[in-house]
This record gives C-alpha cells, sequence and structure tokens, in this order.
C-alpha cells in the first residue's frame, strides 16, 4: 500500500481521506498546499513541478513510514501534484488520522515539513515579468542562481 504518491491530476480528497478511516481515530487532520499569485515578492501567474518520480516516491514512503513510527497515528498519506499548476490549485495534500487531535496536528506539521525538506520535487516559477525560475519545495533558488 502507498501513502505517498506523486499526481499529474488533481487530488481526489474524498478517496484519500476515507483511506484514514480507523474505528479507534478520534482525529483526523489535513494540510493542504495550494498555488498562490505571489513569491517573495513577485508577482506569479504558474507553476510546473517536475520530479524525478522513483526517488521522490521512495523517499516520500520513507517520511510515511517515519510519521508512522515516530507518532502516535492510525494512517498518513500524502499526494503531491506533479505538472502544469494554476493559480488556486491544490499542490500538495496531507492527511492524518490518529486517537488524539494532538497527534494528529504534530503528524501532520512533521509530514509537510519533511516532503518539503527532503522529497526530490521542484517548482518552477512563472512570474508576471516573463521571467521563471526554479525552486525546491522549501523555496530554495536551484541551479547557478543559487551558488
Amino acid at each position: 500500500m502507498r501513502r505517498f504518491r506523486l499526481s499529474d491530476t488533481a487530488i481526489d480528497i474524498a478517496s484519500e481521506r476515507s483511506a484514514l478511516d480507523h474505528t479507534a481515530a478520534g482525529a483526523y487532520v489535513s494540510f493542504e498546499g495550494w498555488v498562490r499569485d505571489h513569491n517573495d515578492g513577485r508577482a506569479v501567474q504558474r507553476l510546473d513541478y517536475q520530479a524525478y518520480a522513483p526517488l521522490a516516491e521512495h523517499e516520500g514512503e520513507s517520511v510515511l513510514a517515519e510519521v508512522l513510527a515516530r507518532f502516535r497515528v492510525r494512517e498518513a498519506r500524502c499526494i503531491h501534484r506533479v505538472g502544469a499548476l494554476a493559480i488556486g490549485d491544490m499542490a500538495v495534500w496531507v492527511g492524518v488520522s490518529a486517537d488524539h487531535r494532538d497527534a494528529a496536528f504534530a503528524a501532520c506539521r512533521w509530514i509537510i515539513d519533511e516532503v518539503k525538506r527532503r522529497v526530490p520535487i521542484w517548482k518552477n516559477e512563472h512570474y508576471a515579468d516573463g521571467e521563471s525560475g526554479w525552486l525546491h519545495p522549501d523555496n530554495t533558488p536551484v541551479g547557478p542562481a543559487s551558488d
């Protein structure tokens, strides 16, 4: 069973949410990351996400396995979009079920932070001035401009 996946289509929250159902769970927490119209003082028109899928999916699965070992959660899932996204599109979704809300909130936050830090997914921001720039999901520039 895959807990982390990449998707080139819109995320179906309802089906993902149902995978978190557990009779012992008293809490469900989710996070949705959306494409916004600005970054670092620049107007953004759209984003393109790219990933080396085998490595990204492997590392994403590692993050989800770690959350199950580190936190008292029943289940966890994460989906990250790849491809062209418009302003307002959902770029990433995280869901966690747990017996208690504290664990669910903490685990959800930990997952998104670790995915942004560790999973090799890059975004190319297309700016209103016609320029574009590649960023790692933690918003650090990549390529020659980041040296």
